[in-house]
């Protein structure tokens, strides 16, 4: 039976083989080689694509959509934490609205005129949709859902889905020639 060398450690048994042996020699040796990208798999911003929604899973992210873009999932696991910790309150449906890359006006029961029910408010949401295209239903009603789950459980809310359209003015210039001749009179 073969000692293990003095300066490796080992976690092998007295018992173990010299084959055992040497198959965690080389392993040791081996797992060296093997990359370890632990702070990029926790950061959502270099996280593989692959791997994000575990990493959603990790930090709380209550709704998953295989579908949506990329932009928004890397999004939805920045900002989960803030939401949970500020969960129930204005600025956590403000944050999880822009986490899907929305714009958000929120009118509470007391700033509406005439007053409204109490624990209710208005939600006005422009969103630009996936990618930058138009919002397609299923994605909103994704996000009128995460509202759901972060807005205050007693509070309830009317929907608003507003339009954010962009245009652009183009001027037109159209030059020609003029031929023109100076007129020289005198006065008698």
């Amino acid at each position: 039976m073969e000692a293990p060398l003095a300066d490796t450690p080992t976690l092998l048994p007295r018992s173990a083989s010299s084959l055992e042996r040497a198959i965690e020699q080389v392993s040791d040796k081996a797992i060296d080689q093997v990359p370890l990208p632990h702070r990029s798999l926790w950061n959502p911003d270099t996280c593989p694509i692959e791997v994000l929604p575990w990493l959603a899973w990790a930090v709380g992210v209550e709704g998953w959509r295989t579908d949506w873009p990329d932009m928004v999932k890397r999004s939805r696991v920045k900002s989960a934490m803030e939401v949970h910790r500020l969960k129930g309150t204005v600025h956590s449906v403000r944050r999880v609205v822009q986490s899907f890359g929305g714009q958000i006006e929120i009118r509470e029961w007391w700033q509406t005129t005439p007053r409204g029910s109490p624990h209710t408010f208005e939600l006005v949401l422009t969103l630009s949709g996936q990618g930058g295209g138009d919002a397609s239903a299923s994605f909103v009603n994704d996000v009128i859902a995460e509202v759901n789950r972060t807005k205050p459980l007693r509070s309830h809310f009317t929907f608003v889905q507003g339009i954010n359209l962009q245009a652009s003015v183009a001027l037109t210039a159209v030059a020609r020639a003029v031929a023109y001749a100076r007129l020289n009179f005198t006065a008698d």
